[in-house]
């Protein structure tokens, strides 16, 4: 990559909470990258985008569905990245965690055999780049499994083959309506036992899950059953503030999509943290829950959109350009409104710039 590296804070040793950004990719703007052809990335900034949170003391999260997995990022990108985020991330000693998932099979149903070689091949990956495992929610195995002993089957092939604890990856149908019935049951008391009994089976193996269900109740819930070391990073863009601060019981660490949005914020409110200081911490956060809520608001899949628009706006890439053509999957109103929450919630870093760029987007000029 160009330029100088960053220097990357430490992200998690001696920090309250450990706090990953799930960061976009940045599509090459003068590459076909419409809707079902092969992603071409500017790999360039992409990496800088990486060094910028790495510089902030946040852990990034990559290859993971902020990253447009199963919406554009084909698995020839998706090794790619992984592969240049773990080397960068070795240069300046940033915390890195990827995702391994199934996304190079075919749509639909597979056998449970192939379904543990495609994530077998995909966790491989990820370690050779000394990247943290993250084993992400799987569309085959969603289709393909008769119930919960076909993910405790599945998952606990995986989990003796990773070479250190993963984080778990519990992502709700809001965010991809092909995981509906997940942990093979589709009421989710019913898959929350599920989890849970993957979990405490295999506690020396799991660093923790990432729960990404919107239901605050049910995370705190969830938290309040893990066996002891294992975390809960929580998922919810609508609720974080608080499931972060925590109660008398425990709390969450992160591993958020909105982090690549409002990750100078995020940044500071951990440091506040650390201090102790839960209602500094609150005060700098909460601010930002408007935003994210409307970021990530129905369609929820959609939500990249609006975090490669405030990536453009903040600077962080020179066009709105997305893999997969999905910079067209917001509307002109629904960004709009992402402009001036984002004024309100202080995530602008040059307000003249954000104005001048929402200008040239709503001239076409983009």
């Amino acid at each position: 990559m160009t330029g100088e590296l960053s220097a990357a804070r430490p992200a998690d040793s001696g920090r309250s909470r450990v706090f990953y950004a799930a960061a976009h990719v940045v599509a090459d703007p003068a590459a076909d990258n419409g809707p079902g052809r092969p992603a071409v990335v500017d790999w360039d900034a992409t990496m800088a985008f990486r060094h910028h949170l790495w510089s902030l003391g946040l852990g990034i999260a990559d290859a993971m569905d902020t990253a447009q997995r199963g919406m554009g990022l084909d698995w020839a990108a998706t090794t790619e990245l992984i592969r240049r985020s773990g080397a960068e991330a070795r240069s300046v000693g940033g915390t890195l965690a990827c995702g391994a998932g199934t996304d190079q099979l075919a749509p639909g149903a597979h056998s449970l055999a192939d379904i543990e070689a495609a994530y077998a091949e995909q966790l491989e990956v990820v370690q050779e780049a000394g990247a943290k495992v993250i084993l992400m929610a799987s569309r085959a195995l969603a289709a393909t499994a008769s119930g919960p002993a076909d993910y405790q089957a599945v998952y606990g092939k995986l989990l003796a083959q990773a070479e250190q604890p993963v984080i778990l990856h519990w992502l709700g149908d809001m965010f991809d309506p092909a995981l509906k019935g997940y942990w093979g049951a589709p009421d989710l008391d019913d898959a929350t036992e599920s989890a849970l009994e993957l979990i405490h089976a295999n506690a020396s193996k799991i660093d923790g899950i990432k729960v990404s269900l919107l239901d605050e109740a049910r995370e705190v819930a969830i938290r309040r059953r893990l066996p002891d070391g294992v975390r809960l990073y929580t998922g919810d863009d609508f609720n974080y503030p608080q499931l972060i601060a925590g109660d008398e019981v425990g709390y969450s660490d992160a591993l958020l999509g909105i982090f690549d949005a409002i990750a100078v914020p995020a940044a500071k409110a951990l440091a506040v943290l650390d201090t102790g200081d839960t209602a500094g911490f609150r005060a700098i956060l909460d601010p930002t829950v408007p935003l994210a809520r409307h970021i990530f608001g129905a369609p929820t899949y959609h939500y990249k959109t609006g975090i490669v628009f405030l990536a453009w706006l903040n600077g962080h890439q020179a066009q709105f350009r997305m893999v997969g053509g999905q910079e067209t999957s917001r509307s002109r109103d629904h960004l709009l409104e992402l402009h001036r929450l984002a004024g309100e919630a202080g995530v602008l870093a040059d307000p003249d710039l954000a104005a001048h760029r929402l200008a040239l987007y709503l001239d076409g000029a983009a």
